[in-house]
């Protein structure tokens, strides 16, 4: 049975109906919990998510075992994107970073319908090239920009993908996705509350003065921004 039009995921609503009646009768919705693993390195792309709530992360992990955020996909985009251009296992591993929900399709039946239909074809390619960008512009500022810019961009980032001030996520966490010593974002952390622009609680970081953060954050922040504003 189709799904009802309904859906928080900005891809499948910017679809035109008949697009998403062709994807629907295969949508499933899934709860996806706080840390799980949507792929590892190796795996086979069994299914694509359609993200509704919540966000993950993609991570590309070194032989030594550590690892850092090269992509994030929030209700903007989907998880997966790899198997509709013909890959066939994943290269990098996708982990929830909070609790959500999604729609889930068939990876051979998410890129059948990718093939078969234009519209479909040019709503997923946008979002494909976004993260690609995105992937880019991280390499760049991971390697240019400091700790609490990185930092401020980060936050301002996952609460874009999110729709939500509070991010209850841990500075080790924060410090892993960034691929730095758990010190570095303690500091940043440390600097951005005393200047008023986010409050830090263990588990969880709230932000209070969201125009002073993107001041402090990177220009690499306005340029994802952009990009999502474009995409939607």
């Amino acid at each position: 049975m189709a799904l009802p039009r309904r859906t928080k995921n900005r891809l499948l609503a910017a679809l035109s109906p008949t697009d998403f009646a062709q994807l629907s009768n295969e949508l499933q919705p899934v709860e996806l919990t706080k840390r799980r693993i949507l792929y590892e390195v190796g795996e086979a792309f069994d299914f694509v998510y359609f993200i509704e709530d919540g966000f993950a992360s993609v991570l590309t992990t070194m032989e030594d075992g550590t690892s850092s955020e090269v992509g994030m996909i929030g209700r903007e985009g989907l998880v997966g994107a790899p198997a509709l251009l013909g890959g066939r296992v994943s290269a990098q591993q996708v982990v929830m970073q909070l609790p959500g929900t999604a729609l889930r399709i068939g990876a051979a039946a998410c890129k059948a319908a990718f093939e078969e239909s234009r519209g479909i074809r040019a709503v997923l390619l946008r979002f494909i090239a976004d993260l690609l960008n995105l992937s880019s512009q991280t390499a760049g500022c991971n390697r240019l920009h400091s700790v609490e810019r990185r930092s401020a961009r980060w936050l301002l980032m996952a609460s874009d993908r999110l729709g939500d001030d509070v991010l209850p996520l841990t500075q080790e966490y924060i410090a892993a996705m960034l691929g730095v010593r758990r010190s570095g974002v303690s500091e940043a952390a440390g600097e951005l509350q005393r200047s008023g622009l986010i409050r830090y609680r263990r588990g969880e970081i709230r932000i209070i003065d969201r125009a002073g953060l993107e001041k402090t954050a990177c220009e690499c922040y306005g340029l994802d921004k952009q990009r999502l504003r474009q995409l939607l």
